[in-house]
Order: C-alpha cells, then structure tokens, then sequence
C-alpha cells in the first residue's frame, strides 16, 4: 500500500512527480529533488513552501528549466516547485497598456497574446521558445532591446510571491502609477528564488514597433565599431538596439556571415523601426556615420517584429555558444559604456594568454557577453578558464564594475567567482534574505554569498 506523501494531499497525486528519470530533468548542477510538486495556484504554492518550512526541507522553483544553470550549486534541493500549470493571463487591458499573468506562461504564448493587440513586452532573451516568464524575471536575464526600452524594472509594476514561511505577499499594482509603497517586487528580479516564489506578475506593455529594420556595420578594428557606436548614441538617432561583436560572437548571433570581407573583424548590429521615411532617414545618417567610420562591409534586412529575425537570433547568441562547446564559460560583465574598449581588450589579453578562444557581444549600455571557448580537453580547459575568469573579473573590478559567471559547466564552479568578488553590501542582503526566508529553504545557497 502506497500511502499519501504531503505533496500529494496538496496538488493531488497525478501533480506529483517521484520516478528518478523525471527528477533527472529537474536536476541543478547536479542535484536532484526528492520530489516534484506542480501546483496550480498560489495557494497552493504557498501551502507548499509551508510544509517545507515546517520541516526545513529545501525548494528550488522551476518552469522551463531553461536557466537552471544560473548561480552557484545549491546547498540543498528536496521539492522542486514547477509552478509551468500556473500559466493563466489573469488580466490585460489593452486600452491602459497592462498585464497581469501567472509565472508558467511562456514567452512565446505572450507574445501571441499581446500582438492581437499590436502590443508586446521587451523580453526577447535566451531560450525564449520555451522560456517562462517567470524565470525570466527571477533569473534575471536581459534582451538586446534594453538599450531602448530599458530591462524588467522598468515596465515591471508588480508582483505577487510567497515568501520563505509560506506567507502570500504583494507588492505595487497592476496600473503605471502606483504608490502603495515599496517596490519589494523589484528584489524578485534576478533574485533566483532566493527570496521568494513569484505568483503572479503585473507589466506595463508597449505598442509593437512597425516597419522594423536591422543594420549590420563591419570593421576592421574595435576601435572603428566603438567610434560608430560612439557616434550613434551621440547623434539624435533613437535605434531599438546596438550592439558590438567580434567574429566569433558574430557567427553565434546568426548575423551575416561578412567576417573577413574587408579585412572584418567586428560588427556593429542595430535595429530601428519607423515608417519607410523614418527607416530611409535611418539608413542615410547610418551610412554617413559608417564611412565616417571607415567600415568595411554593410547589411540592411528588413523585419516584421523586434522579437524574431536578427533581433531574435542575438537573443539566442548565448544558447547557440553553449550548444556549439560543452565548455563554453560566459561572463556577463557590467562596466560605464564608456570603459567598453578597456573591458573588451581585458578580455582579449587574458583569452590570448591562456590560449583560449573568445566571443565578445557587447550592448551598448555597457553589458557585455564574453565567452570563453576551449579545446575538448576538460581538464586543461578548466585551469585556463578558471585563471582567465580570475583575471578578467578583477579587471573589471578596478574599472569600477563587475563581471558574474551565468553560465559555465557545474563542476568548475567550485574554482570560480560566479558572482563576482564578494560585495560590500552582502551583510545588508543577508538581512534581507533572513526576513524574507528566515527558514534558509529557498533555493539556499545559489544567490551572491551563499544566499
């Protein structure tokens, strides 16, 4: 006789997973749960995270699994909460530009849902076929589209979570403005569930741009792309994106496959929408500003939507790097736009003095992907990575910013900085942790200082 574990009495036995090929799926960076419990509402959730608690028991939060491999190895990992039923759009206006939904519904349902009414969220990030939007706010990922429209907490207006002793806690609203309070739900960007368990969020959306184009520029030297990205965010251009990628980086984001034309070494891709004036003023001044510029080689295509074609393709620049090279170690670096060249060719020196190949995709608000690529030889590979890693967050440190480490295979993080030096500010966020999860169960030990 089988008898009812606590989560079956929860979400019902056919909700529950315990067959260790399905807790495989659920594995982070090698640790796998005892259980998966998939809820279908908040209440539920929070039932869950109680039960936990009680019996200081560890939950990790799951979706599409599709950034599990973000942040340090957890400490623990008993239920995996795979909140993927709970993927209802509760509420949208499309009249006031707001939406309301649940954490398992994906990107790509969105998307649909909002471009009936010529709308959309600019979300365009990794993975986004299978991606949940509730993942992408915990992870923390960022798209191409930031340089226009900035990143999720700039059109996020609220949220609803569970918080570590299984309490439902909202925070802002579902209007523009709001002035409830504090915008506790901002701390659920980027946070991994560390701090909570999202139920629901609340966006501001946008009208869909028109008449999308995209522009590819090549240069012989960083110092020509630099000049031209320079001379864009100077000028009274307003593109939707800009970014700065090497030839390694450029085959990865699917742009076009002039490298080497010209003596190319690096590209400069923006993306711009507007009428066929607008577009054709775009194109001029953009032509103007690239022979100022001496670029070598030049691609105009046009697009139906900012998410999909050349836009889309940049997106997936970091899952096609980690398909091409198992080894694949990517460090997300944060820096003034205006130290981009020193922290590209801090880059470059120490992929060049461990003898390791480098993909450089830079935004230009000063984000930057850099991937550093191997041979097959792990072990070998570990140790030049490990040094480069070292080297080129310190580098970024003395500039004043910071490099973290998304994504690198599990058994090196152990050598590693995943997310960086320790900060100054650590002691302040392990208070907020212990308020918000006093159990310690909430994905423990994956955030910045073991969080």
């Amino acid at each position: 006789m089988t008898f009812p574990t606590r989560m079956t009495v929860i979400v019902g036995s056919e909700y529950v997973r315990s067959d260790p090929a399905i807790l495989a799926d659920y594995a982070v960076d090698g640790c796998i749960p005892v259980e998966v419990a998939m809820p279908s509402s908040a209440a539920q959730v929070a039932e869950i995270v109680r039960h936990a608690a009680s019996e200081q028991l560890p939950v990790i939060a799951t979706g599409a699994r599709t950034k599990t491999g973000i942040g340090n190895v957890p400490r623990g990992y008993h239920y995996a909460v795979d909140t993927s039923r709970m993927n209802r759009v509760v509420a949208y206006d499309p009249g006031d530009l707001t939406l309301s939904v649940e954490p398992g519904v994906t990107l790509a349902k969105l998307a649909e849902v909002l471009a009936e009414h010529k709308q959309f969220l600019p979300l365009a990030v990794a993975f986004t076929d299978k991606a949940t939007i509730g993942g992408t706010i915990a992870s923390g990922v960022d798209s191409p589209l930031r340089h226009f429209y900035g990143t999720a907490r700039d059109f996020l207006l609220g949220a609803e979570f569970v918080t570590g002793d299984g309490v439902l806690a909202k925070s802002g609203g579902r209007v523009v403005k709001n002035v409830t309070g504090y915008d506790m739900h901002k701390l659920m960007i980027g946070s991994l569930g560390t701090l909570g368990i999202i139920t629901r969020l609340n966006f501001k959306t946008f009208p869909l741009p028109t008449g999308v184009r995209n522009w590819e520029v090549q240069f012989a030297s960083l110092d020509g792309a630099l000049s031209f990205r320079n001379r864009i965010t100077t000028s009274h251009l307003a593109p939707l994106t800009v970014e700065i990628m090497n030839s390694e980086a450029a085959g990865f984001a699917g742009g076009h496959q002039t490298s080497g034309v010209g003596g190319a070494r690096w590209t400069v891709a923006c993306g711009f929408a507007g009428s066929r004036e607008v577009t054709a003023r775009y194109e001029t001044e953009l032509n103007r500003l690239a022979g100022e510029c001496a670029a070598v080689a030049r691609v105009v295509a046009d697009g139906d939507d900012p998410q999909k074609g050349l836009v889309r393709s940049r997106c997936d620049y970091v899952d096609s790097a980690l398909k091409a090279n198992p080894s694949a170690t990517i460090v997300k670096a944060g820096v003034l736009p205006s130290q981009l060249a020193m922290a590209i060719r801090a880059a470059e020196d120490a992929a060049a003095k461990n003898r390791l190949r480098l993909a450089v995709n830079a935004r230009s608000v000063g984000v930057i992907y850099f991937v550093f690529l191997a041979g097959e030889e792990r072990g070998a590979a570990r140790s030049a990575v490990l040094r480069a890693c070292a080297e080129l967050q310190g580098a970024c440190g003395a500039l004043g910013g910071q490099a973290t480490i998304p994504w690198c295979p599990a058994e090196w993080k152990s050598g590693l900085k995943v997310w960086g030096p320790e900060r100054s500010d650590l002691s302040e966020m392990k208070k907020l942790k212990n308020a918000f999860d006093p159990s310690g169960i909430l994905s423990p030990g994956r955030f910045v200082g073991d969080i």
